[in-house]
């Protein structure tokens, strides 16, 4: 009688990259997915004994029964049991968990890890097994219990005197005070004049106004400028020196994931939510034609520009055989932080032989483009500098000296693959010192400073990360987390403060002044970093944390009473009881409620009205939200009429059918039809 081998059971995190691994392993291997986290401290409860040296009471997921029911099922008919989900702390906490509940030894070699999704990664991988990281597994303890801690105390404050269900998470505070603060320069900035003088000299050589009397120049009002214009006019402009030259520009390092979400929010206008997403799909696999399916880049979730020799080597073979000889360079890109970003490698292509265009066809169009980014970006960073000549001219009136530089591409380098804002080359003509030039006009432009820019996503990822607030699998959620709290919102591309996010931000600043800070914020990821490398345990971190944060909460428990809620009237009254009406903050925005509750219940949504007239009734259009918060457009009289568009009716009609022109989101057309079955556009 046959014996039967038992197989080996891969337990990972995502069905979709589940699919892949299996047809890689083989019929000698089992590969099932806990899809996602299987325990979890519970929702109801702070589930932290603070008085228990600060021990987390984990329990199994709501939901989740069927799963770890057939985790277990599998566990007891396998031979072996090895955990392969994302190479991360969060991959290693849920391996840990799983490890529990199936009565895994952690200290046996359960444990792999690939950083990419190809079948010599993931074979190469399940050969060299290891025990569970508990340096990783207590990182991802800590700030759970860090952020719960924080979370569980604080909100039920922002519930009295703000609005109820607001909540106030560790890092989203501090991120929420960044834009804040910035919001606040930006009101108080006062402008200052300054004027921009520089000599046209013909044929686009223009040279700028740098020094007076050997100091850099300062032009600050009109008559100072006029002034120096009737001076000018009486001497004549000669050429006192010239540097020619030349420069070398390195390409960029691969992308960090960082560096990722900024460069597809400027180039792709991708959110960093969005951004993730994608990125999520292409490292777990996609289906591509003719080759089946495999994952397209490296680890998404990632501080390393490290790229392993292997895949160096494969980059110089591509770009000598495809590109050039003479565009192969030789980079190495150091990580700017800690020793432990060396984890990971940078992201890059898995395979840099599939290039965009030939798995287009397998790829949607915004796997495409962030496919593109990545596999441009790695490859432009393998290649060698672009050069310049350059030159740069003293030109001087008298005690007055005007400078100009030019510069010129004399290869383009890495920029033939991964071009970045187009380049103005500013032109020098040939000049000899000592020439007299014949100036063709004189320019004056009155100016005046600037404040400082909104942050955009990009740029406050980019603060996040040199301010060292959170990681980056967290910057994503950090700026989602901040828009869905209605803290902030998107403005034009910008994120801006709401009135909600200052009254938030104004309590914290007041009783807890660290949850606020960037500089300990900083220090806390720093705190993070040295407990996944087993320099410090993480119950004395968050212990140290607590000794503070815990005095803070008394105080503000006792004091957070005597804070006046700030009420806006209407300057209606209840129709019901009498009281004034006034405007208050709920989970889906602004409402009018009567200053009576809870004895009084009456509250109607805020109408907002559009200018536009309903074309069945003739009543008002009005900008309404849906149960779900989303905007839409309903007539006045509902139910009696129920005229509604989900897009801003303009009050036209349509020239070919007749209703109701909308404004649209499409950056090629401006206003169409709402009439489905009509297709006219402007």
């Amino acid at each position: 009688m046959a014996t039967t081998t038992k197989k080996t059971l891969v337990i990972v995190e995502s069905p979709s990259k589940a699919k892949i691994i299996a047809k890689y392993l083989g019929s000698r291997y089992k590969v099932v997915a806990s899809v996602g986290h299987v325990r979890d401290l519970p929702k109801s409860r702070l589930a932290v004994d603070i008085d228990n040296n600060f021990e987390p009471d984990y329990i199994n997921i709501r939901g989740k029964g069927d799963i770890i029911k057939e985790l277990k099922k599998e566990a007891k008919a396998a031979g072996r049991i090895l955990l392969a989900t994302d190479p991360d702390r969060e991959g290693e906490a849920i391996s840990w968990h799983i490890a529990y509940l199936l009565g895994i030894d952690i200290s046996t070699p359960c444990r792999v890890k690939f950083n990419e999704i190809n079948k010599e990664a993931v074979k190469e991988a399940i050969k060299n097994p290891e025990p569970i990281d508990m340096g990783l597994v207590d990182a991802q303890q800590g700030r759970r219990v860090l952020d719960r801690l924080v979370g569980y105390q604080i909100s039920p404050l922002l519930w009295k005197k703000v609005s109820r269900g607001l909540s106030a998470g560790r890092v989203q505070s501090a991120a929420l005070k960044l834009v804040c603060d910035r919001e606040e320069e930006i009101q108080n900035f006062i402008p200052e004049e300054y004027w921009d003088i520089s000599a046209d000299f013909g044929d686009s050589f223009v040279a700028g106004l740098y020094k007076v009397n050997g100091k850099k120049a300062s032009v600050s009002d009109r008559k100072t400028a006029e002034t120096i214009e009737a001076e000018l006019k009486g001497g004549s402009y000669v050429v006192d020196s010239i540097k020619n030259g030349n420069k070398k520009v390195k390409p960029y390092a691969p992308f960090t994931t960082s560096s990722l979400q900024q460069d597809a929010s400027i180039k792709l206008g991708f959110s960093t939510k969005k951004t993730m997403q994608i990125a999520q799909q292409l490292y777990e696999g996609v289906n591509i034609k003719g080759i089946g399916a495999r994952g397209l880049v490296t680890y998404i979730r990632t501080d390393s520009t490290r790229v392993s020799q292997s895949a160096r080597e494969a980059a110089a073979e591509f770009i000598t055989e495809r590109i050039g000889a003479e565009y192969k360079g030789n980079n190495v890109f150091a990580n700017k932080k800690r020793a432990m970003q060396d984890a990971h490698e940078a992201i890059r292509p898995s395979d840099i032989n599939l290039t965009p265009e030939l798995i287009s066809s397998s790829l949607t169009s915004d796997q495409f483009k962030l496919y593109e980014l990545i596999w441009k970006r790695f490859v432009s960073s393998q290649m060698a500098e672009s050069r310049y000549d350059t030159s740069a001219v003293t030109v001087l009136n008298g005690k007055y000296e005007f400078r100009a530089t030019g510069s010129r591409m004399t290869f383009d380098g890495w920029r033939k693959v991964y071009p970045v804002t187009q380049e103005k080359e500013s032109y020098i003509p040939k000049l000899n010192e000592g020439d007299v030039l014949e100036l063709k006009k004189l320019l004056k432009e009155q100016k005046f400073t600037q404040p400082p820019a909104r942050y955009s996503e990009a740029s406050l990822v980019k603060e996040l990360e040199d301010k060292n607030i959170g990681r980056p699998s967290t910057y994503a959620s950090i700026i989602s987390v901040l828009i869905d709290r209605r803290y902030v919102k998107r403005e034009k591309k910008t994120l801006v403060p709401s009135k909600l996010g200052f009254d938030v931000i104004g309590i914290l600043s007041e009783y807890f002044s660290d949850i606020v800070d960037v500089q300990f914020t900083g220090e806390m990821e720093d705190n993070l970093d040295r407990i996944e490398m087993r320099e410090i345990p993480w119950k004395q971190v968050i212990g140290d944390f607590y000794d503070d944060f815990s005095k803070e909460l008394k105080v503000a428990e006792a004091e957070v009473e005597k804070i006046e809620k700030e009420v806006i009237p209407t300057g209606e009254n209840c129709e019901l009881c009498g009281a004034p009406m006034v405007i208050k903050e709920g989970r889906f925005g602004q409402f009018i409620a009567c200053s009576s509750y809870p004895q009084c219940r009456n509250t109607k949504p805020i109408v907002k009205r559009i200018g536009v007239k309903c074309p069945k009734c003739g009543k008002d259009i009005l900008e309404r939200k849906s149960r779900r918060g989303r905007v839409f457009y309903g007539c006045e009289g509902y139910p009696d009429c129920d005229v509604s568009y989900w897009d801003k009716p303009t009050g036209e009609k349509c020239p070919e059918c007749g209703e109701m022109m909308v404004k649209t989101n499409n950056k090629k057309t401006s206003k169409k039809c709402s009439n489905p079955n009509c297709k006219y556009k402007e």
